[in-house]
């Protein structure tokens, strides 16, 4: 008559929609003899009460989301009963990232599920804005009409400010340079509702964790590295910007229901190995792609060697190993193997976690529904990674790409053996990644010892704090002063370096040199705008060791350094705490408050602003076939969303479509010619930079597609690699696979994203072609388009092209954007 799932032990019917009522007695299940008809009595956790639902919940039901948002709460009940629906449905195990996701369903008793296939329409919890993507995102929310946002959204103001001097210089600086946006950002968040963290306050991922994330949170993010609340148990995605409206909106958000990566870990982290080297190992399995259309879940025994022991309520900290923070590392760099998101399973570090940053509460309830924040107990995973922790070695990934690890006692010899520069010039940690108080800590115990024989680094080094909380604290606790002494520079609590906001002296562009970070991304140029730049990234302890060795060539579990006065010494293995003993010190108050009552509020765009600019609705499909389309670019190789839209000094033009469309496609190779942003135009037979050849196109009216590579678009989030081609005229970019993020920023703006069914058919495309095409009178899910190729010698090709629309992305297509879609609904 009923079942019992391996690990929550909540019977429920197999034959009708009922619950059945239980206690526990002595261990036993005791089972009542009536089935409950107002969707049922259950007990919430191992109590010995049962509860009727509604009367359970309601008296949990007053936790707020956050300290900012007294007014919202968190709504585990009805996660819980969508997790109890949806199983019944499936009546299998679930694993927890399905627990999640399922929980905010839409409609959980008629959505069809199917994992790597069927579309799932949610409800996420909130929508997190970084300053970058939060132009773009505010100003189509702007022209949705709307007045305020649906759901607790945030914006944060960390990507605007370039390294150059020292935190609070570059910090002054950029409240100048910026000011504009800054305004258009905080006047926009209270206009419509949204919370407004100022220069200054730190990485959006930072105070996501501090502030926002909890286990069991659906939290989307116009950030690639929004995944990084995975380590606090959410499920936490990266979007871009349209994807965000559609959440502020109130409407289902889609999602292509997720495979779900099973990462089992056993063993024990010791020695110099670190939580980034579980997921640099990952990176190197599984590749830039190997995670995409897909959730990877840790778990298993080595999960809690991830976590430290605290004592408490004492002051000070029994570390065992590694603490919280590894978790959210691991997360925040699955974004480079292309995952959806990544998760840890709820577990007492979250605990301890939440109650030392003033957020207890939440952590008394997730304990109160702990059996809905892990995964069941026999649930199936689509693919299954085992790593021993206890045989983990530290590892350092590049260059160039963020999946080619290498052990790192092995880096030096394949350095010399593959030319690479063994000189390291600069050492870089901090970023979204690794700018935790422990990754601090951990930093500066190894640069005291250091200090303690006189020795400083050799490269230059620098210091970025997660967060104004983390860099208050660290110069409190003394791990600032020691970083600094050692040769560090500290900068602001921002994105800088990571992203390319970096000012960079030391070497000229196209000088060949070694940089080895503790971020997460290594593509071309993409830190300092040097293609000849060779970055590695790996842990923070790595980084510091080798920036004082100044060479790759060096192992710190088996190397010597030499002092000034000529003693060799080796460094013992990094130790810090993960929580401060003494509480955080907050630092200076960052954070602005939406105002109750905005009506008075005016949000102004100046028309001659060259960094803000309204938007104007794309135009609608004519309802023919797509005929004779130019080939902008036929791009080889990799091409991330860096090469599509570079940021670095880009970055100031994200608010103004037009002027930030001059960068498309700039970094991309040509495969005519080898040559980024060298393409032949082919109205005049002259060669151009790319987007001057399609504003050229479009100003003649020539529709144009682009052709490219494997996992086009990889990287991160950001939409305007999708609004720049759709803005010069784009109507289709055809590749041999796509990263998700941006697949769906195409759909989003009204593009055709198409794959090869043949990838080899990629090879049958000339730079020189006409493209058109077919069958778009009758586009549906799942049938093929064909695209009919032209050749400049008279003759034809057809080759069939597979996409991924839904019914409701095909109306998006019809009706020139989703943006312009949403307005036809109203």
């Amino acid at each position: 008559m009923f079942s019992t799932c391996k690990r929550v032990t909540r019977p429920f019917c197999l034959h009708c929609p009922c619950l059945l009522v239980f206690t526990f007695q002595e261990n036993r299940l005791k089972i009542d003899s009536s089935i409950i008809t107002e969707w049922s009595k259950l007990a919430l956790g191992t109590g010995v009460r049962p509860f009727h639902v509604s009367t359970a919940l309601s008296a949990k039901a007053k936790v707020a989301m956050s300290r900012f948002e007294p007014s919202s709460a968190i709504n585990y009940g009805k996660m819980h009963e969508n997790i109890i629906t949806v199983r019944r449905r499936l009546n299998r195990p679930l694993t927890l990232s399905e627990k999640i996701v399922y929980g905010h369903l839409d409609d959980p008793a008629g959505q069809e599920i199917d994992r790597g296939r069927t579309y799932l329409r949610l409800r996420p919890d909130r929508v997190a804005m970084q300053d970058a993507t939060a132009q773009m995102a505010m100003l189509q929310f702007i022209s949705s009409g709307l007045p305020k946002v649906a759901v607790p959204s945030t914006i944060h103001c960390d990507h605007l400010i370039e390294a150059q001097i020292g935190g609070a210089q570059d910090l002054q600086r950029a409240k100048v340079i910026n000011q504009e946006v800054y305004n258009f950002l905080a006047s926009a968040g209270a206009k419509y509702g949204v919370g407004f963290w100022k220069p200054g306050s730190g990485i959006i991922h930072q105070i996501i964790l501090e502030n926002y994330a909890y286990p069991g949170v659906m939290l989307i993010g116009t950030d690639s590295h929004t995944p990084n609340g995975g380590g606090l148990g959410g499920i936490c995605i990266g979007v871009g910007g349209a994807d965000a409206v559609d959440v502020m909106a109130g409407i289902p958000w889609e999602l292509k229901c997720p495979k779900v990566i099973g990462v089992r870990l056993t063993g024990t982290l010791s020695g110099w190995t670190s939580p980034k080297d579980v997921i640099l190992k990952v990176a190197g399995i599984l590749t830039v792609k190997g995670g995409t259309g897909a959730i990877v879940e840790y778990h298993g025994p080595g999960v809690d060697s991830i976590s430290c022991t605290v004592s408490w309520p004492y002051n000070y900290f029994v570390k065992k190993t590694h603490g919280f923070s590894g978790m959210a590392t691991i997360c925040n760099m699955g974004a480079e193997i292309g995952a959806t998101t990544s998760v840890f399973p709820y577990n007492h570090r979250m605990k301890t976690y939440l109650d030392k940053t003033g957020r207890g509460e939440i952590g008394s309830l997730a304990d109160h529904f702990k059996d809905d924040l892990v995964p069941d107990e026999g649930c199936e995973y689509d693919q299954v990674i085992e790593i021993n922790l206890s045989e983990l070695k530290p590892h350092i990934n590049g260059p160039f790409t963020p999946d080619l690890a290498h052990p790192v006692s092995d880096i030096g010899a394949i350095a010399k053996k593959s030319g690479w520069p063994l000189e390291v010039k600069v050492g870089l940690i901090g970023s979204c990644t690794n700018s935790s108080y422990e990754d601090m800590g951990r930093a500066a115990s190894l640069a005291k010892q250091a200090l303690d024989k006189g020795l400083k680094c050799k490269a230059q080094f620098t210091v970025t704090p997660g967060s104004e909380q983390i860099r208050a604290t660290i110069e409190r606790d003394g791990y600032a002063k020691i970083l600094s002494e050692v040769g560090g520079i500290v900068l602001a609590n921002a994105c800088g370096p990571c992203i390319g906001q970096w000012d960079r002296k030391d070497v000229k562009k196209g000088e060949k040199n070694t940089i080895v970070t503790s971020f997460n991304r290594n593509f071309t140029a993409r830190n300092d705008a040097n293609p000849a730049t060779h970055a590695f990234v790996t842990s923070p302890e790595i980084v510091t060791a080798l920036a004082l060795a100044g060479t790759l060539d060096f192992n710190p579990e088996t190397d010597y350094l030499t002092a000034p006065n000529g003693e060799k010494f080796k460094l013992e293995p990094p130790s810090g705490d993960e929580l401060p003993s003494r509480d955080f010190d907050p630092g200076q108050d960052t954070y602005q408050h939406p105002p109750a009552e905005s009506s008075s509020v005016k949000v102004d765009v100046n028309p001659s602003s060259n960094r803000l600019q309204l938007l104007e609705p794309f135009d609608k499909w004519h309802g023919k076939d797509l005929e004779d389309m130019k080939v902008l670019i036929k791009v080889k190789g990799k091409c991330t969303t860096d090469h599509i839209s570079a940021a670095g000094p880009w970055l100031k033009f994200r608010g103004h479509l037009d002027n930030i469309s001059n960068n498309l496609l700039i970094g991309a190779v040509n495969i005519e010619n080898d040559a980024v942003n060298k393409v032949k135009n082919q109205l005049t037979g002259e060669y151009n930079g790319v987007p001057d050849v399609a504003r050229h196109y479009k100003a003649n009216g020539v529709n144009w597609v682009v052709v490219g590579d494997e996992n086009y678009g990889e990287g991160s989030s950001r939409e305007h690699a999708a609004l720049e081609p759709r803005h010069l005229g784009g109507r289709a970019i055809i590749v041999k696979s796509f990263a998700r993020i941006h697949e769906t920023n195409l759909k989003k703006q009204g593009l055709l994203p198409l794959t090869f069914a043949d990838p080899n058919d990629y090879d049958k495309i000339c730079p020189d072609d006409k493209i058109s095409i077919t069958g778009l009178s009758s586009f549906a899910p799942g049938k093929p388009l064909t695209a009919v190729i032209k050749h400049s010698d008279g003759s034809q090709q057809s080759i069939s092209l597979n996409h991924t629309f839904n019914e409701t992305q095909i109306q998006w297509f019809k009706a020139g954007s989703a943006l312009n879609r949403m307005k036809e609904l109203q």
